[in-house]
């Protein structure tokens, strides 16, 4: 199964749009704060990069399962700009369980690389260390509420499918892009490295999200 690219640039661009003034939106900025203030915390407590990289695999497979419901809970969505193998689908019960299938799938199996990845980095005892295990059960704790807003905010609208199916991937790129160049063992520069593309991706999904839900609000 493939889907079109028009989705991605739109999600590009939603999160373009919904950085044009961030002065005004505090939770931005407290998002920011909140990711420069746990690259610190990181720092002070000797986190490795590989730990680093292990609570932000389990938040990130905390927000492909939510974005995986969120697509099946649908009532109502839409469809445009969004193409399975080349051609238009409409907005029907078939497509959403197609979607959100394939995204289980397909996100799934990136992130099943990256833990081995992980895994073939760490040293012994990492993944038994309460301390990530905590940070990942709390970021899952909170997601539970923006999973139940934002499930409710989907059914008060008509939120694009290929948006939501795509916005998680921005999630990919630091895991991604810290691997293919390397720095899983470069100490310090690589733990910074990695802290600011897991910012980027962080601000980005939240223009994006703020963005539909803006869009949700006027329809």
């Amino acid at each position: 199964m493939e889907v079109s690219r028009s989705s991605i640039d739109r999600a590009a661009a939603v999160a373009a749009d919904g950085q044009r003034d961030p002065h005004r939106d505090v939770s931005l900025w407290s998002l920011a704060g909140a990711n420069v203030l746990s690259l610190v915390i990181a720092v002070v407590q000797g986190w490795t990069l590989i730990d680093l990289m292990f609570v932000y695999w389990l938040q990130s497979v905390t927000i492909g399962a939510s974005y995986c419901a969120r697509m099946l809970s649908l009532d109502k969505f839409s469809t445009q700009g969004f193409k399975i193998n080349n051609h238009a689908v409409e907005p029907t019960a078939a497509t959403k369980r197609q979607t959100a299938g394939f995204f289980a799938v397909h996100y799934g199996m990136f992130h099943l690389v990256y833990l081995l990845f992980i895994a073939g980095e760490a040293p012994p005892g990492t993944f038994a260390d309460p301390q990530l295990w905590g940070c990942g059960v709390a970021f899952a704790l909170n997601h539970i509420y923006s999973y139940r807003y934002n499930r409710e905010a989907d059914q008060r609208g008509t939120p694009n499918i290929g948006t939501l199916m795509f916005t998680p991937y921005l999630r990919i790129l630091p895991m991604h892009l810290t691997i293919v160049f390397g720095l899983m063992a470069t100490g310090g520069f690589g733990l910074v490295f990695f802290g600011t593309l897991k910012t980027a991706a962080d601000v980005a999904m939240h223009a994006v999200e703020h963005r539909v839900l803006a869009r949700r609000s006027m329809a």
